[in-house]
């Protein structure tokens, strides 16, 4: 008989939304491929029905749970824990301290958890006090009933030793290697800036609106992204694109595509993560050799290490940091190079999805 895994705590396969998505969508069809039963617990309006994916092999469970940005989280965590604890696999991919509230419903039916801590969400600007207690006593349960942690970044590792003396296993995210994609219609190889994130303030969306206004006085400006909820910065986006003809606002891009070819021929890319470990994003941007210029973090600096530009999150830092790239095509393809280099010797999706495997064996010995 196969081994069975169940992964709880994404939107479900195959979705778009987010880092742990990314993650699903390569690692779920890898544990098909090495002869495991997978089912992966979702949302139905999150879950692409016709995706060449779903010819995988891969079980897409959906359950139900309240679509609210405070509650969403919690309760289809909650209902796909319970389908679980039923169902009875021989062990759980758990994404999100989040569910720490549900490892006790695991264990009590013998299901041994790795869990997946992502960043630290208690520290997210996007999430008011209220919020912030929750995920926070989310990890001490999770540090308490999880039978293995998974840190994305060696950063976030040192944080839950010191913190809640648990140690774990380091896994990043992976990025896919392309062939030369087209160039966005429109736009010039190398010849625009491009921000690519969720719309939230430690992203440093509102920062760099105000400096895509400078900048798009010298070059074009793409910017990617939404909240996913509406709200201020998505209307301070459509409206700086609207008066503003060298921005384009192109919201959520779920076509890998034209993302990556976007990514691929950038002549800057602005990273303005600071809050959470090895950023799937930036590991995808790196695949592609884009040149980077990245808030200076711990994070994003255990990341790039050399293959990145670094500057404080001020519109002007940020002006400043990608004027100096945009004029300098040999930093550039410097840049470039030295990213995707750095991305096939530390981040290829066989890498990670094999060290996931080998964590989600050893529970099983």
């Amino acid at each position: 008989m196969g081994r069975s895994v169940a992964i709880i705590g994404t939107r479900g396969f195959p979705s778009y939304y987010g880092g742990f998505e990314t993650a699903v969508r390569e690692l779920a069809p890898y544990l098909v491929e090495h002869g495991w039963d997978v089912t992966v617990y979702g949302r139905k309006k999150a879950i692409k029905p016709e995706d060449p994916l779903n010819g995988t092999g891969v079980v897409s469970r959906t359950t139900p749970g309240l679509d609210y940005k405070s509650l969403s989280t919690l309760t289809y965590g909650l209902t796909a824990s319970v389908h679980a604890r039923i169902k009875r696999p021989d062990v759980a991919l758990v994404m999100n301290v989040a569910n720490g509230y549900f490892l006790p419903l695991l264990k009590r039916a013998g299901i041994p958890t790795v869990v997946n801590v992502d960043g630290i969400e208690w520290d997210r600007d996007k999430w008011g006090s209220t919020a912030r207690k929750v995920f926070y006593r989310g990890a001490l349960l999770t540090a308490r009933h999880a039978d293995t942690l998974v840190y994305d970044a060696h950063g976030i590792g040192d944080y839950w030793r010191n913190e809640f003396g648990r140690d774990g296993v380091y896994i990043p995210y992976g990025g896919r290697f392309r062939d030369e994609l087209p160039v966005e219609p429109g736009l010039e190889h190398r010849g625009y800036v491009l921000a690519v994130a969720r719309f939230v303030p430690e992203n440093t969306i509102p920062e760099f609106l105000l400096a895509a206004e400078k900048l798009s006085t010298e070059w074009p400006v793409v910017i990617v992204g939404s909240s996913g909820y509406g709200g201020e910065l998505d209307q301070q986006a459509a409206e700086l694109a609207s008066r503003r003809p060298n921005i384009q606002w192109l919201g959520h891009v779920a076509n890998d595509d034209r993302l990556h070819s976007l990514w691929q021929h950038a002549g800057a890319y602005f990273h303005g993560h600071s809050v959470g470990g090895t950023n799937p994003a930036l590991v995808q941007a790196m695949a592609l050799g884009a040149p980077t210029v990245a808030r200076d973090t711990v994070f994003n600096r255990e990341v790039l290490r050399e293959a990145g530009v670094y500057v404080a999150p001020t519109p002007e830092a940020i002006v400043d940091g990608v004027q100096d790239l945009m004029t300098d095509r040999a930093r550039q393809d410097e840049l470039s190079f030295a990213a995707e280099t750095r991305a096939r010797g530390a981040f290829t999706w066989d890498l990670v999805c094999g060290r996931y495997e080998q964590a989600l064996v050893d529970q099983l010995r």
